[in-house]
């Protein structure tokens, strides 16, 4: 990756905000793109399937629907879940258990 098309990508990661998705979609990114960026946003790498976001155990990190409702999930190495929180103000917090 040339290094103006990596501060680019590292922009819209750190412009976006919730709902995600459609703040990238504004930006009018590929799908690898996408890819790219919510891999910087969520620290590790990412697949965007629809209107979902897959870490590389299939766990769903992020969704969002058309009305602008999202659900973002952290899961641990044995891959429990540990942090669940949407866009209604609903947070779980298992992380320091």
């Amino acid at each position: 990756m040339n290094v103006k098309y990596k501060k680019y990508i590292d922009y819209i990661a750190s412009d976006i905000e919730l709902p995600y998705i459609k703040y990238l979609n504004m930006y009018g990114l590929k799908q690898d793109e996408m890819d790219l960026v919510l891999s910087k946003v969520f620290n590790q790498p990412v697949l965007v399937r629809n209107n979902n976001v897959y870490d590389t155990n299939d766990n769903m990190v992020y969704f969002e629907d058309s009305d602008g409702f999202w659900v973002k999930r952290e899961y641990d190495t044995n891959v429990k879940l540990i942090y669940y929180e949407n866009s209604r103000g609903e947070i779980i917090d298992n992380r320091y258990e």
